[in-house]
């Protein structure tokens, strides 16, 4: 998390999602903490498999799924989507963050399966 209050302190609220996952990317790698972006994962329903059934923004140490927005706000189909995604990827804690907020804290939600 404070990687990405840097990365908000600095930047500010309002730019591209994908800039928001390049920096913290990069902020998490120079921590030396192994995460990757755009992590793909096939889904399975009755026996039809979907290779790109869905990306997470960011996977930290194969085990804490980080999805990011630039949104005027959290919408409950947002956190719907990251309770979808632990439970299809196997995680158990993940964080929702919008980084189009003017305090960042208030744009932070965890989740634990």
């Amino acid at each position: 998390m404070d990687a990405a209050f840097r990365i908000h302190s600095s930047l500010g609220p309002g730019l591209l999602e994908s800039v928001y996952e390049s920096c913290l990317v990069h902020e998490l790698s120079k921590s030396g903490i192994v995460c990757q972006r755009q992590v793909g994962l096939p889904v399975v329903y009755d026996d039809l498999k979907f290779e790109e059934g869905f990306r997470i923004d960011v996977l930290v140490e194969n085990k804490i799924v980080l999805e990011l927005k630039s949104a005027e706000a959290l919408l409950p189909v947002h956190q719907a989507q990251m309770l979808t995604y632990l439970r299809l990827f196997g995680c158990r804690l993940g964080y929702l963050i919008n980084f189009k907020t003017v305090s960042l804290k208030s744009g932070i939600k965890r989740f634990i399966l």
